[in-house]
């Protein structure tokens, strides 16, 4: 079809939000007909009794319950495979429920995927590190339960792996992989330690950012019905969950990080984090998360804090904001209204500098040092050495490059790579 695009595309799943919300899986497993499920967890998550809690109370509703606790904190191809053959193994479930953090959540999108479709797990990998290939039928209802407030997991049609062999972080997208109902329930995310809520919370800040700064979905050539993508660019329905969520984490970001009894900030964070993914889980995301797969799947001996210290690992919202500054310093100009509207959202009383380029940026990076993000990409050991390698990585993510609202190219993350490097 000829000329620009007049058309975009909304999708959430049902919601659930509040104070023991997680007490009534059960139920509302029990009403879309499910008779039996997989709960599936990650080992640090399990520990806390938190997930069989969840399984006996949805057998309290009629419906048969089995744990599957093994999901790998930042999954791989290897984690999830072996969580496909484990859920093969076993009788038929006809749904799904993940609790935990979006590690948990993208588990569970790729055991329902591929006990649902035929073929191998990188068959649907987005192309062109996997085969890009789209469900072949529906998919059975899976029921997300975050624990952490951040990934957004439980809003989005997007599982993130790591490709071990290829040293890449890369996902499945499609709509049937986005969860039927999403059950938010603040008390869950309490005990979250101060570490995990800093990473975290990036990640909902760049969600709603570059969400709220992505290329305008008019902006696209027009498309066939089947070609439209679930990342269709900014677009009015999209920016109104971003703001929102930036004026939620403008207040209680610092406060869930620093005092995590608070239960005021625990549940706007869980708010935000909703907000948000139902913003970028239809608008998109660009520059800091095509970034941030690199630097997580070619990670060498960093150990984040508060985080398992099994393998070294950097954590997916961290990986995110350590390239945020320079690469939303390098789209101000395609949308300076933007960026200077997403800054006042995110911190209504600071002044606009003489730059105005550098006011968003500036914010970040003090965000950032407060509540304790490392100082850029050669604080979780990378250095001018592994620009080339961090770059090629960053080409791999076109489906995300291609909302940025300014075109990038290897030159360009070169730059922003390098600038990246210490961040203050």
């Amino acid at each position: 079809m000829s000329g620009t695009e007049t058309i975009f595309t909304y999708g959430a799943p049902q919601l659930k939000f509040g104070a023991g919300a997680s007490d009534e899986i059960g139920y509302d497993l029990a009403q879309l007909g499910v008779t039996r499920v997989l709960v599936v967890t990650d080992p640090g998550v399990a520990a806390t009794g938190l997930p069989e809690r969840v399984a006996e109370r949805i057998r309290g509703f009629g419906v048969e319950a089995e744990v599957y606790d093994q999901a790998h904190v930042e999954p791989t191809d290897q984690s999830m495979q072996a969580a496909i053959a484990d859920a093969r193994s076993r009788r038929p479930f006809d749904g799904f429920v993940a609790v935990g953090g979006g590690s948990a959540i993208d588990t569970a999108k790729a055991i329902n995927l591929m006990t649902s479709c035929e073929g191998e797990l990188m068959d649907y990998v987005n192309a062109p590190v996997g085969g890009g290939k789209a469900p072949t039928g529906p998919l059975k209802p899976l029921v997300a339960v975050p624990t952490t407030t951040g990934t957004g997991s439980e809003s989005t049609t997007i599982c993130v792996l790591d490709v071990l062999s290829l040293r890449v972080k890369t996902g499945i997208s499609h709509a049937r992989l986005r969860p039927v109902l999403a059950v938010i329930d603040p008390d869950l995310t309490m005990t979250q330690p101060p570490g995990v809520t800093a990473a975290a919370g990036m990640d909902i800040l760049c969600h709603a950012l570059e969400s709220y700064t992505a290329k305008h979905y008019t902006s696209y050539d027009r498309k066939r019905p089947d070609q439209r993508v679930p990342y269709c660019g900014s677009n009015p329905i999209a920016d109104m969950w971003s703001e929102q969520a930036l004026r939620l984490m403008s207040t209680a970001f610092r406060r869930a990080v620093h005092d995590g009894d608070d239960r005021d900030s625990r549940m706007a964070m869980a708010m935000a984090a909703t907000f948000a993914g139902m913003g970028f889980g239809n608008a998109g995301v660009h520059i800091p998360h095509s970034n941030a797969y690199p630097i997580a799947g070619q990670v060498k001996d960093f150990y984040p804090t508060d985080y398992p210290h099994h393998e070294p690992m950097v954590p997916h919202g961290m990986s995110v904001s350590l390239t945020a500054p320079e690469a939303f310093r390098f789209t101000f100009e395609a949308a300076p209204q933007r960026h200077l509207r997403a800054a006042a959202l995110l911190a209504p009383y600071v002044p606009v500098p003489s730059n105005p380029a550098d006011h968003l940026p500036n914010l970040l990076a003090a965000l950032m040092r407060d509540v304790g993000i490392p100082n850029g990409i050669g604080a979780v050991g990378f250095d001018e050495g592994d620009v080339d390698s961090l770059v090629e990585g960053s080409l791999k993510q076109q489906r995300l490059l291609a909302t940025s609202p300014r075109p990038v190219d290897a030159d360009a993350l070169a730059g922003i790579f390098r600038r990246s490097i210490e961040i203050w």
